[in-house]
């Protein structure tokens, strides 16, 4: 029997009357927030009727994580974001635990599924994980009478449906698909396939991929796509260790499987693996196409290790990261910007000089700018170190150094005014490509995210600096040759 519809009634009420306060200003200009409350995890990213729908998982009643709900947002650039009422709310019995986390997909008849985690008691005192599916028109959704509809009989042997969650829709020659995350009996992550002619009869089709008792344990947030000449699973293991050369950091991650997907056999075959992003502050990524072929991705712009222990400012916490298009370089996944930040360009600066020391530049400063500087190592032998220097005043800021010596990047954020003892430091590799290091830093007030080599390796982090170090410096030992270029956000 379902429960009363009226917990998603009053999750609207409580947003018209408590989000439409918060002032525009409050909020980072082309990072999605919650309309008021709390968010996590991106969920059901997909393009429909016209524009990009992001939903999200949410608590409007306070700025720590809750029952959960979905937060629903949309845009028609992926970085201007116009909230839309509370998609779904903990109000049947299938999913009165929560509604946790899942996809979109549109149907061919025009409507849109989602496909989400719904939890339950499970009449012993616990909880348990099934499949739920939810069909709509973009803005009401009606939850389906026989959910779940994955439940604990499509479970393969050794599989829990204690954490089993997380199921990426799509769909494809004239089948819905989907993966689904769940942890076995020898704790380890392993990712489901299924199958079903109409979203609601599936069969569970074969386990693509398992951690083998490495990159984590648990695996969330599972993603599976092709790109370019490559097949992808991206998922976000728990309980990371971190690796010698450092490559992957301890506790929550996110990790890119590459290889090969034979479809008829239904057979994934892992050939390299890679962290999606080094940050501080990225988890739970998931990715949609956009009408012209792209494949763009979003994250959550957090870290469950550190979040309950971040300051609440603002009436809402937490945010997503801003798009990023993805593509395959030399086997390897790249990310860059979308593009459509290019129309948010202005004040352009551009500066070719040789630098030996420490200098700023008019024009160039802002907690909203697009900066790219091109260090041309090969023509810059003397160069032992190279440093940009960012949210900068008296007594704050972010740094990004570069050692010759070693080819390695640090990012530090020790300085950014953060009074938490938690990670503030990143150490990534960083050669010169065809001789040429490659820095591009977007800045949106406290969200700092930069891509490296034109996206080969990319650090998200969040500020605890205040708003108006807005400085912007570069230091040298050595001289160095470099390119800059500067755009503000607008």
């Amino acid at each position: 029997m379902p429960c009363s519809a009226t917990k998603l009634e009053e999750a609207r009420a409580y947003e018209r009357r408590e989000g439409s306060a918060i002032p525009a200003q409050d909020r980072p200009a082309f990072h999605l927030t919650p309309w008021v409350g709390w968010m996590n995890d991106p969920n059901g990213f997909c393009y429909y009727q016209g524009a990009y729908h992001m939903f999200y998982q949410y608590y409007p009643y306070d700025t720590v994580w809750g029952p959960m709900h979905w937060g629903h947002a949309v845009s028609t650039d992926l970085l201007h974001w116009e909230h839309r009422p509370c998609a779904m709310a903990p109000d049947t019995d299938a999913d009165a635990k929560g509604c946790f986390s899942g996809t979109a997909t549109p149907t061919p008849d025009g409507r849109l599924l989602l496909l989400y985690t719904g939890v339950q008691d499970d009449g012993k005192g616990g909880t348990k994980q099934l499949q739920c599916l939810a069909e709509g028109d973009g803005t009401d959704f009606v939850k389906d009478a026989a959910n779940p509809v994955i439940g604990e009989s499509l479970l393969p042997e050794g599989a829990s449906c204690v954490d089993f969650r997380d199921p990426k829709i799509w769909y494809e020659d004239g089948v819905y698909h989907c993966v689904v995350s769940t942890r076995d009996d020898r704790e380890q992550g392993r990712i489901l396939l299924y199958e079903s002619p109409d979203a609601r009869r599936w069969t569970y089709r074969t386990t693509l991929d398992v951690c083998r008792n490495e990159y984590g344990k648990m695996w969330e947030c599972p993603d599976f796509f092709a790109l370019d000449d490559r097949q992808l699973l991206l998922v976000s293991p728990q309980e990371m260790e971190g690796t010698p050369d450092g490559e992957f950091h301890a506790g929550f991650g996110t990790v890119a499987l590459l290889g090969r997907y034979d479809k008829e056999r239904a057979e994934f075959t892992r050939e390299s693996v890679q962290p999606i992003d080094y940050g501080t502050d990225f988890y739970a990524p998931q990715t949609t196409l956009t009408p012209d072929g792209r494949r763009v991705m979003v994250a959550w712009m957090q870290n469950w290790a550190t979040v309950n222990e971040a300051p609440r400012n603002h009436r809402w916490f937490n945010c997503m990261t801003m798009a990023r298009e993805l593509f395959i370089r030399d086997g390897r996944l790249c990310q860059r910007p979308v593009r459509e930040i290019e129309a948010m360009w202005k004040n352009t600066v551009h500066r070719k000089e040789t630098l030996d020391g420490s200098t700023s530049y008019a024009g160039v400063a802002g907690r909203r700018l697009d900066l790219t500087i091109r260090l041309d190592a090969a023509a810059s032998p003397e160069c032992r170190r190279f440093i940009l220097r960012f949210a900068q005043d008296d007594r704050h800021f972010t740094s990004v150094e570069w050692s010759s010596a070693y080819n390695e990047l640090v990012f530090d954020r020790s300085c950014c005014g953060s009074r938490r003892d938690i990670p503030h430091q990143r150490r990534i590799k960083a050669a010169p490509q065809n001789g040429v290091l490659t820095l591009r830093l977007v800045l949106d007030g406290d969200c700092a995210e930069l891509f490296v080599n034109d996206g080969e390796r990319t650090i998200s982090a969040l500020l605890d600096t205040p708003a108006d170090a807005q400085g912007i410096s570069l230091h040298s030992e050595g001289a160095a040759v470099l390119e800059l270029t500067s755009h503000e956000l607008a």
